[in-house]
């Protein structure tokens, strides 16, 4: 997709939770003082209820639970 400015956008992301499976890119979204600020994140964990996803795949320790919406939510005490 085209901004204003004529560039592209860096990232493919999938919003569609029924398709979502493992390494896909998603927009996630955060609750508490980050509401509001989009996010961008890979899925680790795909489950019938929730996702698990990282905002660093380099990080291991980087992981957290988000709902499995069309742009996941993260609780902000689940911020890694």
């Amino acid at each position: 997709m085209d901004t204003m400015q004529g560039e592209s956008c860096p990232f493919s992301f999938n919003f569609d939770p029924a398709s979502f499976k493992v390494g896909d890119a998603v927009s996630y979204r955060v609750t508490g003082s980050l509401s509001g600020m989009p996010f961008a994140g890979t899925l680790l964990e795909v489950h019938d209820d929730h996702v698990v996803l990282t905002s660093d795949p380099a990080d291991p320790a980087s992981r957290m639970r988000a709902t499995r919406d069309s742009r996941p939510v993260v609780q902000d005490e689940d911020i890694a």
